[in-house]
């Protein structure tokens, strides 16, 4: 019985009822397979949950990205809404079909291609700009992944993190992503190379406020509080300081036990 009720709990929080929406279901014919590394690093719940978050606070840091998300989408009101999306996104190219993978990945480039504007310094941005795309694409999956060296498996051989990314580059690139890196090194460089274009402003306080204690976090049964701890501490120091972010040193052993023990119990419930 608490196995059923920690699962139903966790399920609603990603899937939107109301539409009538249903888990996505694992296809051996995806753009994956059961034998690769993105099904193993995307099939744990609380570790995408820290890296999502992690990777997000290091998108708005762009100019572009941030603009991108404060001028053309509702999330400011449906916060939740929008990481639904996103985390569906991820799990049907992920474990769908390759129908349903290259289906969804043609409305995200649909939506990208309606989505321009011009920064306040007069710079114009699109979201199809394949520059941009590789940002968010590497912010993403390098938190990714850190999660799940973290707090899932420690030892993941170098070899198969650079398999990692050189699997899911084939979504990024399918996405419009210019030349994307494929070994951990190489876009670790492109994140290092990125640095002089990030900014924090008032909007970014904005949407990281928005991110790490929205209204209704609809984390039902899940603690919250630790996976946002978690995230901040997974972020690099340098994204720590321009957020204006900390992670108190006395605590952080604590959140460490806690995430990792919240990892298997869902693992356990999910099984």
């Amino acid at each position: 019985m608490l196995k059923q009720l920690i699962s139903r709990q966790v399920r609603s929080v990603f899937h939107d009822r109301t539409a009538d929406e249903r888990p996505v279901v694992r296809r051996a014919d995806g753009l994956f397979g059961p034998g690769s590394v993105t099904w193993r690093v995307h099939g744990d719940v609380t570790t995408m949950m820290v890296g999502g978050m992690a990777a997000l606070l290091l998108q708005m840091l762009h100019p572009a990205v941030l603009a991108g998300v404060w001028d053309h989408s509702r999330f400011r009101a449906d916060m939740q809404g929008r990481l639904r999306r996103t985390a569906r996104f991820i799990a049907v190219t992920t474990y769908g079909s390759r129908g349903e993978a290259e289906a969804a990945i043609a409305r995200v480039r649909s939506i990208h291609a309606r989505i321009t504007g011009t920064l306040p310094d007069g710079t114009v941005y699109a979201a199809t700009d394949p520059a941009l795309l590789g940002w968010v694409h590497a912010t993403e999956t390098l938190s990714f992944l850190e999660a799940w060296r973290r707090f899932g498996e420690r030892r993941i051989p170098l070899a198969e993190q650079d398999r990692y990314f050189a699997e899911t580059a084939v979504v990024a690139r399918a996405l419009g992503a210019g030349d994307v890196p494929a070994t951990r090194r190489s876009m670790l460089d492109l994140v290092a190379a990125s640095r002089p274009q990030l900014r924090a402003d008032a909007r970014t306080r904005e949407v990281a406020r928005l991110i790490l204690d929205p209204p209704h976090p609809g984390a039902e049964g899940l603690p919250f509080e630790l996976v946002k701890r978690a995230a901040v501490d997974l972020l690099p120091a340098w994204a720590r300081r321009m957020h204006g972010l900390s992670v108190d040193p006395l605590s952080r052993p604590l959140v460490g036990a806690g995430t990792a023990a919240l990892a298997r119990t869902l693992r356990w419930a999910l099984q």
